[in-house]
């Protein structure tokens, strides 16, 4: 199943099976859940509205959903909680459209009518609002509008068969390769190597890099062309590496106001996954579907992430994808207020661009000052 795929065939057999009652009894439980971050029992779901059941019947009808896969026992105790494809079939099928409250709408419509604004600045905004109003990790994503250009390659010595191929672009992303080879090389054959690729491909865009190119640099080096074979595909995987966009993101201490990340290592993880980036920014620029993306746990391909959710919507203007807007957070998260949070900002940024109130950020030239 595609993460936030709706209504899937899976999803859709599920959705006959389930009767009512059982319909009712897990979106109670899972909301209950959500609220308080506890087990809940079949005697707190008797005062639950809507749930007209005995404790009995709803104890048998969680029994059969524990049999299902929708609910797990964490414990002895006789408390359940939904497992992954219990909030899945809850997002698909169960959850309630929330209605955005007058001082949320507020806030959000204040950033969305800003008039000449720069894009990063709106985004960098739009992240911390994101992140108070739905107390877990605001992100926003920016996608790369200029073609990156190769700055320089550098060459860093580890041993006589061993190495590093360093990429810089303009914009100062760094992309690295290990190489072995199968023959000593020395400092003096790897500094060779850096000029003859820098004067070769220094300048240009990182796209207009061909295959034919980096092949040419074995007449230029000479004796040290036996070089070019074993590291080709290393040179021109690191040029034709996708360069996916700009990541930012505030709110990460939100995540430990959640029992769910209270142990150091998942807190790491967290903060290794933010620090990276790289795996996030896959996961957001993979959906191409014009839809509010919701990745629950074990869905996601990034191992940290199975006891927390990722949902996210692209920000599209003319059409043309550029950029994305989501939140972060416990598995255990508030979704109808979370989808409605990132929906709204979602439509109101592609809105800015479409009016051209965005514009884009000022650079500074070599001397320092602002671009005009």
């Amino acid at each position: 199943m595609q993460p936030g795929e709706k209504k899937t065939d899976a999803g859709a057999i599920a959705a006959r099976t389930l009767s009512d009652r059982k319909k009712s009894i897990l979106k109670a439980i899972v909301e209950t859940h959500i609220n308080l971050g506890e087990p809940v029992g079949s005697k707190y779901l008797t005062r639950y509205e809507h749930i007209a059941f005995s404790s009995a019947t709803i104890r048998n009808e969680m029994a059969e959903l524990e049999d299902m896969g929708y609910l797990e026992q964490p414990h002895t105790s006789a408390g359940r909680i939904p497992t992954g494809l219990g909030y899945r079939f809850y997002v698909d099928e169960l959850m309630q459209q929330y209605r955005l409250t007058s001082e949320e709408l507020s806030q959000l419509e204040r950033l969305t009518r800003s008039k000449a604004a720069e894009v990063d600045r709106i985004l960098d905004r739009a992240t911390k609002l994101m992140s108070m109003l739905t107390n877990y990790t605001g992100l926003a994503l920016r996608r790369t509008q200029t073609k990156p250009t190769v700055a320089r390659f550098d060459v860093m010595y580890l041993g006589p068969r061993n190495f590093v191929l360093v990429m810089l672009t303009d914009s100062g992303v760094v992309r690295t390769r290990q190489l072995r080879l199968t023959s000593d090389v020395t400092r003096d054959d790897l500094e060779a190597l850096a000029t003859v690729l820098n004067d070769t491909v220094a300048g240009h865009e990182m796209d207009s890099i061909t295959l034919p190119m980096i092949l040419g640099m074995q007449s230029r080096l000479g004796a040290n062309g036996r070089l070019i074979d074993p590291i080709i595909k290393a040179i021109y995987e690191t040029v034709s590496e996708p360069d996916d966009g700009e990541l930012m993101f505030d709110g990460v201490n939100n995540l430990l106001d959640y029992p769910e990340y209270s142990d150091i290592s998942s807190v790491r993880d967290m903060l290794e996954l933010f620090d990276d980036k790289e795996e996030l920014l896959g996961m957001m620029t993979s959906q191409k579907a014009d839809k509010t993306t919701v990745c629950i746990g074990s869905e996601s391909p990034v191992e940290v992430m199975k006891g927390s959710s990722l949902i996210w919507r692209t920000i599209k203007s003319h059409d043309k994808v550029v950029g994305a807007i989501g939140v972060i957070g416990p598995r255990r998260m508030n979704y109808p207020k979370a989808v409605a949070m990132v929906d709204h900002m979602s439509a109101g940024i592609g809105r800015m661009i479409e009016r051209g109130d965005l514009i884009e950020d000022k650079k500074e030239d070599k001397d320092g000052n602002a671009g005009k």
